[in-house]
């Protein structure tokens, strides 16, 4: 039986059912060949997960799962260690069962910043794009969506939701290891996050328009996103490297990203939300050990990378279809 039998079972009877036409079939083919060298041993980590009582779930003010007293001495050591054969944790926190997976970025921040400004998630099917790990599938189920759906290609992030679904196994909230180009034309869902992801697209106008491909008439599109300074004429692209990432393509002002939008065809588009990312949001943490944001930055000058452009400021857009 296919990992994501369940995930077909929920859409069979809901209004993504055409999807049905085109996805089990990539995801069988990706279950067949595309699986990386380390998969089979993050899935033993899977596999030897314990197994605890499901008796507590906080998804409103964070994303944690299970109580403390819920596992002995020895289960709680052993669930760190092999949580740690999944490191690095980029996005989060967690908390299973009083173990707390302090990520790199303290992705509750931009949930803070994002949720005012959004149409109510109540009753929605919701799409996250470029998900990670999956930390704001959660917390969008927090606010009371009834389907949540994030797509990363990512087979570490996969794995890592699932290790985070073991403790608490929703059937309503997925994650599938696919990416927005292998998606047909839903126009389906309610709302379509997009966070973080815009820059590494070679063609963000028409990764714009796959996003509005996927909402139904009127649907929202929260969109986060790094900007820069400057006119609708203004977009930088960095010569090699952006905050040393290699993948960073376009980082337009929000007066030129509002004028994409228009372009592709969103209405209302207005930014609703303007912040420089901090090195306390992002940091090196014992879960995740690589370099981080204070390395990404002139030891001297903390406005600007240090390749010497201005350093990551990030806006929230939010649009209709």
């Amino acid at each position: 039986m296919s990992r994501f039998q369940s995930f077909y079972q929920q859409i069979a009877g809901n209004k993504l059912l055409h999807w049905l036409e085109t996805l089990p079939a990539q995801l069988k083919r990706w279950e067949q060949d595309a699986l990386h060298g380390d998969f089979k041993q993050w899935q033993k980590v899977l596999d030897h997960l314990p197994v605890a009582a499901k008796n507590h779930v906080e998804l409103k003010q964070k994303v944690e799962f299970g109580l403390p007293e819920d596992l002995s001495d020895g289960q709680k050591q052993r669930l760190e260690a092999l949580l740690r054969q999944l490191m690095p944790w980029r996005k989060g926190p967690f908390t299973l069962h009083g173990l707390t997976i302090d990520t790199e970025w303290r992705s509750d921040w931009k949930w803070d910043r994002v949720l005012p400004h959004i149409s109510s998630l109540k009753h929605r099917t919701v799409l996250d794009v470029g998900c990670g790990s999956g930390y704001h599938l959660w917390r969008m189920k927090g606010e009371g969506a009834d389907f949540v759906v994030g797509i990363d290609p990512s087979q570490l992030f996969y794995c890592q939701f699932e290790a985070i679904k073991h403790f608490h196994p929703d059937p309503t909230v997925h994650l599938l290891p696919i990416g927005i180009d292998e998606m047909p034309q839903l126009k389906a869902f309610d709302t379509v996050f997009s966070m973080g992801v815009l820059y590494h697209r070679r063609s963000p106008i028409d990764f714009l328009a796959q996003l509005k491909q996927q909402l139904r008439p009127g649907g929202e599109l929260v969109l986060e996103t790094l900007v820069i300074e400057g006119d609708e004429q203004a977009v930088l692209v960095p010569t090699d490297r952006y905050a040393k990432m290699r993948n960073v393509w376009f980082i337009p002002s929000t007066a030129a990203l509002l004028l994409w939008l228009q372009r592709v065809g969103f209405n209302n588009a207005k930014v609703v939300d303007l912040s420089v990312t901090r090195v306390d949001e992002q940091r090196k943490t014992s879960w995740m050990e690589n370099e981080s944001l204070i390395d990404f930055l002139d030891p001297t000058d903390h406005s600007k990378t240090i390749e010497g452009y201005p350093a990551p400021l990030r806006a929230v857009i939010v649009a209709q279809a």
